[in-house]
């Protein structure tokens, strides 16, 4: 990722929402969506108790961090922490005879509420005709920040899980298992040259994690390089020219975003306020030739339909890895298992530095399919020859299930980052004519 100022990050080993396991460099929970880098320091000598009523009936006490600390001017417990700590029952003095025969006849004890869950009426949680209920309890509504305003449940984004299939191009992406939010984005569309042929497009961008709205950087990326295609083939752009030209527009799209300092505070409260940034790589098929953009980590791979062949990498990483090999500094082993190695050095952002699109042009001489992803995949799949092996034999026939298949390869390797992929198969003739690529 991007070499920038980060918060601080926790060294807390579980949630303190949900207790769910904590990978180091975690920000916010996977699971329930807690804010990590609010999470004050936990008292040593104060643990948190968090059980039900005990066999003997002596009700224990269970407490919401992530609704206490939110609350106006407070801060969790009565003594301002996160964290409450009880005093140790006094021993009971021994039952009479006549008080221990009318214990035997008073009805069983039942567990305390569980004080986390406020006492809600029924209907007045009904959320209002249109608005979005809760996922956990059915019974709130949403807020503006996505959790339940009766239990406090981080609901599902629509971002979480995405899939679209478009004629012969298809893409999906996913949160993965360790992030709170997804900050990959795609594209797809097709089009139509100005001689009838068909163009279709795949863009992939995924957001910088230490700049602010990363989210928001990759979906407008996304979208406004789609856009540029979408207007620029048809009117008889070149395939190379037009992609180049999407890359800046895309550029300038996420720069906009940097002017909206409010707006950055409002989402994220506890981020640096560095401009939002991603990384964006696309494709272009149209008039036999595949056209290769991007700016950033994230990558090209062709994987041809006959696998005697063998498939081949078509972008190379704006990242501090890349420029070590380059330099032959180290071998590509060592430098992508150093801990700088997805440092990118380019990426789209107003606090980018000099903006080098980099598009290269393709006529393959045989059919294949043409892999777009983000790091999120290709971590878990690095080499060409890795990526191949990922790849279902039957992904040029159904590329959204081929999609499909390679996020869960990367989901079930870890899932440590988003993961967002697109497939699109290359069909060429039999009689195709050799093979050249030039590269801007």
């Amino acid at each position: 990722m991007k070499m920038s100022q980060k918060p601080q990050e926790t060294a807390l080993s579980k949630c303190p929402g949900c207790e769910e396991p904590l990978e180091p460099g975690d920000l916010f929970c996977g699971a329930c969506g807690y804010d990590l880098s609010a999470v004050p320091a936990v008292p040593q000598d104060h643990p948190t108790i968090a059980t039900t009523a005990s066999a003997d009936g002596a009700a224990e006490v269970r407490f919401d961090r992530r609704r206490a600390s939110e609350e106006p001017g407070g801060s969790g417990g009565p003594d301002g922490s996160d964290d409450f700590e009880l005093a140790a029952p006094a021993p009971a003095a021994a039952p009479s005879p006549d008080a221990a025969a009318s214990a035997a006849d008073a009805p069983a004890p039942t567990a305390a509420p569980d004080p986390r869950t406020p006492a809600v009426d029924p209907v007045a949680a009904t959320p209002p005709a249109g608005a979005k209920r809760c996922v956990a309890c059915r019974a709130g509504s949403v807020d503006t920040d996505g959790y339940c305003e009766n239990c406090g449940h981080a609901q599902p984004r629509e971002r979480d899980h995405m899939e679209q299939e478009l004629g012969s191009v298809a893409a999906v992406s996913d949160r993965g298992l360790r992030h709170h939010r997804n900050e990959d984005s795609f594209a797809v569309s097709t089009t139509a040259l100005p001689d009838g042929s068909p163009a279709v497009v795949a863009i992939v961008c995924d957001g910088v994690s230490s700049a602010s709205r990363p989210d928001e950087a990759s979906a407008a990326a996304a979208s406004a390089a789609n856009e540029a295609l979408l207007e620029s083939l048809p009117r008889g752009t070149h395939p190379q020219q037009a992609m180049h030209e999407a890359i800046l527009a895309a550029a300038e799209a996420v720069n906009a975003l940097a002017q909206e300092p409010a707006r950055a505070r409002e989402h994220d409260r506890h981020r640096h306020q560095n401009a939002p940034a991603c990384t964006l790589v696309g494709s272009i098929m149209a008039g036999g030739l595949l056209i290769v953009g991007w700016v950033g980590d994230s990558r090209v791979y062709w994987v041809p339909d006959d696998r005697t062949n063998p498939p081949a990498r078509l972008t190379e990483d704006d990242s501090w890895a890349a420029q070590m090999v380059a330099a032959g500094l180290m071998n590509e082993a060592e430098a992508y298992a150093d801990e700088r190695a997805h440092a990118i050095t380019g990426w789209l952002g107003a606090d980018a530095y000099d903006l080098e699109p980099h598009t290269v042009s393709f006529k393959p001489d045989r059919s294949g399919l043409v892999v777009v992803c983000t790091d999120g995949l290709w971590n878990y799949a690095e080499s060409a020859a890795e990526m191949a092996a990922a790849v279902p034999a039957d992904a040029h026939q159904r590329p959204l299930h081929g999609a499909q298949v390679l996020v869960g390869h990367a989901l079930d390797g870890g899932g440590h980052d988003n993961v967002t992929v697109a497939l699109l198969p290359f069909a060429v003739e039999p009689q195709g004519a050799g093979s050249a690529c030039g590269t801007t």
